[in-house]
């Protein structure tokens, strides 16, 4: 299969790239290579993508639609898998408008390709941030229009973006809900990645609120399976959480990091923060349904890979 992935330079995009390229398929890769966090971890994850087999890159903007159109002259992909956008709650609180511009504006772009070159497949990578203060579990069928951060909002547009070219192009689609995506080549501005940072140095880290609320954090790999997953099942529009569907608080979640860091966690406590929710949780019974989706790794043991990872990463001065 020939796929399109843009944002494969990323943490999620480089592991399912890696994973593709080994199983067989022809990938194009599409990233800026934008300096929201560090430009060399990112070359770092595209030359491991790169390593795994038929992939290459294609570096520019997806809001730039003539680069875009380049890409797709002369090629003829089987599918797209859309995970390019600006991430993160708290960031898209001090810039909504960079937020709107590259998460609807490129997934337009995206989608007007898919279009034009005929594309028929495409699979998107959602939020559970869509969700807002919902009660738990989420379930798909959930009204999810009351998102409480400009990132959610943005989310939740390009499902609906998504919907709209279904209807009106044939474009089969499948919008899938992240939940808290943890592991190897994690960002360096999430929660793990901080905390684990914080501790093996021995600094203070803050914690916003009293430590109550809960995340469902999902392992990278379980993420990955449900990614390939949706990629080979070829549905005609749907919507599908990818979550562990079991929520661990904060305090818990420290304290895991602390373990397997082999080092005490100093906090500083603050106040809770604005977008932030009490509590994830998916409802994965969809999942398992239609896509066979059933996630493997435990959280301690999750964690236990990524303070491995981060150590041997510090040591390779890819993270600080």
């Amino acid at each position: 299969m020939r796929i399109l992935l843009t944002g494969g330079a990323g943490f999620i995009g480089s592991h399912l790239a890696e994973r593709l390229g080994r199983r067989g398929d022809s990938v194009v890769i599409v990233d800026d290579f934008n300096d929201y966090y560090s430009v060399r971890l990112k070359r770092s994850n595209a030359e491991t993508a790169l390593a795994a087999g038929d992939v290459e890159i294609a570096e520019g903007d997806i809001r730039d639609g003539s680069f875009l159109k380049g890409v797709f002259e002369g090629a003829r992909f089987d599918c797209i898998v859309h995970l390019a956008a600006r991430a993160g709650v708290r960031p898209s609180l001090a810039d909504p408008h960079l937020y709107i511009d590259v998460n609807l504006h490129g997934t337009l772009n995206v989608l007007d390709c898919a279009r034009r070159e005929e594309v028929s497949r495409l699979v998107f990578a959602s939020s559970s941030s869509v969700y807002g203060r919902d009660p738990t579990p989420f379930r798909e069928d959930a009204c999810a229009d009351r998102p409480v951060s400009p990132y959610g909002a943005t989310k939740r547009a390009g499902e609906v973006l998504l919907a709209s070219y279904h209807h009106l192009y044939g474009l089969r689609a499948t919008s899938l809900r992240f939940f808290t995506v943890y592991g190897p080549r994690q960002r360096p501005d999430m929660a793990i990645h901080k905390f684990t940072r914080s501790v093996l140095k021995g600094e203070t880290l803050t914690m916003f609120g009293d430590g109550s609320s809960a995340r469902d954090y999902t392992y990278i790999d379980d993420i990955i399976d449900g990614l390939t997953a949706a990629v080979d099942a070829d549905l005609e529009w749907d919507i599908i959480n990818l979550g562990n569907s079991t929520p661990v608080r904060l305090v818990e979640m420290i304290d895991t990091i602390s373990r397997a860091a082999g080092k005490e966690a100093h906090i500083q406590r603050l106040g809770d923060q604005p977008g932030d929710v009490p509590a994830t949780c998916a409802d994965i019974q969809k999942a398992g349904e239609v896509l066979g989706f059933k996630p493997r790794v435990s959280f301690e043991e999750g964690i236990g890979r990524f303070v491995a990872w981060y150590k041997r990463a510090s040591e390779d001065g890819l993270v600080s």
